[in-house]
């Protein structure tokens, strides 16, 4: 029996872990918290929970030795560390992560060792690559070339668990979700490059119907000009990979961020208020009318939804900030995360909407599209643990059962990598819905 370890326990790990459980792999969970990691395997006799910390070397380099295969579920930072290991011993590993310089580096090292390193294989980045890339590749099989391709992903609370102003819920920590509105965006449109300091992130949206949900918001996602080469899409004209939001989600992020929440000083919060909190931020002594105040410093209207918003976030209340240290943005995510969780028997939504342009030597254009619209499970699985794990998942198996052997660091925008892995999803429910029409 083939052995898998899994580093972290995290909110996405069970769709994994039960998946290859499922499929006859011994599973180990390695976690910080053992009882996080005992939940997943659920009692079953092939799996183990193993507690551990990512300071424990040692331990982790016999764990690897021991396994067959290693899935990293930890913060990408520790990815690096661990492939390493994986090549040196012999051990092949899969990630849900973006390649960083650090991982790109270990190609060679790894073609060296005879090691296969999976990585990019969730949702964002995961089955936005290969649904991609099964496209482009059919349209360049018939002799065409793709002149346009806009992407955009989200994940976000489904239509009926939209219940609060923000439009907005997490599962776990905002921390990311707000961090991810500091980067710089980059992409190309019409020919012309476009680059977005991430402080006008939020300022740079427009909105795009999506199949079966309506108008939502999409604004960039970091840099789509290096997918250019992975996809094969050298001279392109126009490439654009956003992220979606309901209605309002980038005029009230820019507001929170020029108003100063965004702030990663760390101060001293015990004993102050949001009221206290806002006055600061206003650079005025409490006085009068706080939303009236930070209305001015906006410079919008006083009855504006950004400012309805912010009160039903608390920003004006009297209310004591509940941690003790850390910056405005930590703050805010706390705040974040008591006032918009997911309630009992909620749904998550993942949207992945491609649009293609095709041209070919005919003269013949095509418009193509890919929809991806998946909803979490009642009290069950949510949809953004599903689509993260299960590509992962499916992709080790893939290479347990000798199916990929091709060593290196890799991203899955090959036919070996796509085909089967979008084929097994769809066997899943996850499934990509393509449309095609003469322009």
């Amino acid at each position: 029996m083939k052995s898998v370890l899994v580093l972290g326990a995290g909110l996405v790990t069970k769709p994994l872990v039960q998946y290859l459980l499922k499929y006859n792999f011994k599973v180990r969970v390695a976690s910080r918290t053992v009882s996080k990691a005992e939940k997943l395997i659920d009692g079953h006799s092939n799996g183990e929970a193993i507690q551990w910390t990512v300071d424990r070397e040692d331990e982790l380099k016999r764990m690897i030795g021991d396994s067959d295969l290693t899935i990293s579920l930890l913060p990408a930072a520790h990815h690096p560390v661990v492939a390493e290991m994986c090549i040196q011993l012999g051990k092949d590993m899969a990630t849900t992560s973006y390649v960083g310089p650090a991982m790109k580096a270990l190609d060679e090292p790894a073609k060296r060792a005879g090691v296969v390193i999976l990585n990019e294989s969730g949702v964002d980045p995961g089955i936005d690559h290969m649904s991609a890339m099964r496209i482009i590749h059919a349209v360049q099989k018939k002799g065409g070339k793709v002149v346009s391709f806009m992407s955009y992903c989200g994940g976000l609370p489904a239509s009926e668990a939209n219940t609060n102003p923000y439009g907005y819920k997490f599962s776990w920590s905002p921390k990311g979700v707000l961090l991810a509105g500091k980067n710089d965006g980059r992409y190309r449109k019409d020919g012309e490059e476009i680059s977005v300091p991430g402080e006008e992130l939020f300022s740079h949206y427009w909105h795009i119907d999506i199949p079966t949900i309506g108008e939502l918001e999409a604004y960039p996602n970091r840099d789509s000009l290096g997918y250019i080469e992975l996809y094969g899409l050298t001279g392109i004209p126009t490439m654009y990979r956003g992220t979606l939001r309901y209605k309002g989600w980038c005029d009230t992020l820019k507001a929170t961020a020029d108003i100063g929440y965004f702030d990663d000083a760390e101060k001293d919060w015990r004993g102050k208020t949001f009221a206290d909190l806002g006055w600061e931020l206003v650079g005025k002594p409490p006085s009068g009318d706080l939303r009236a105040a930070f209305a001015d410093k906006l410079n919008i209207a006083a009855d504006s939804f950004i400012l309805d918003r912010f009160d039903w976030l608390g920003f004006f209340s009297d209310e004591a900030i509940a941690i003790d240290e850390g910056g405005t943005i930590d703050v805010l995510t706390a705040r974040m995360l008591e006032k918009m969780p997911y309630g009992p028997g909620e749904r998550d939504m993942i949207a992945l909407y491609h649009n293609f342009l095709a041209e070919y030597p005919d003269g013949r254009k095509e418009e193509i599209t890919s929809t991806l619209i998946d909803y979490g499970i009642p009290d069950g699985d949510s949809s953004m643990s599903r689509t993260v794990s299960l590509p992962a998942a499916v992709g080790a198996r893939l290479i347990l059962d000798g199916k990929f052997k091709q060593p290196g660091v890799w991203v899955p925008v090959i036919p070996e990598l796509y085909n089967p892995v979008l084929d097994e999803l769809e066997t899943l429910g996850i499934k990509c819905e393509e449309a095609s029409k003469a322009l």
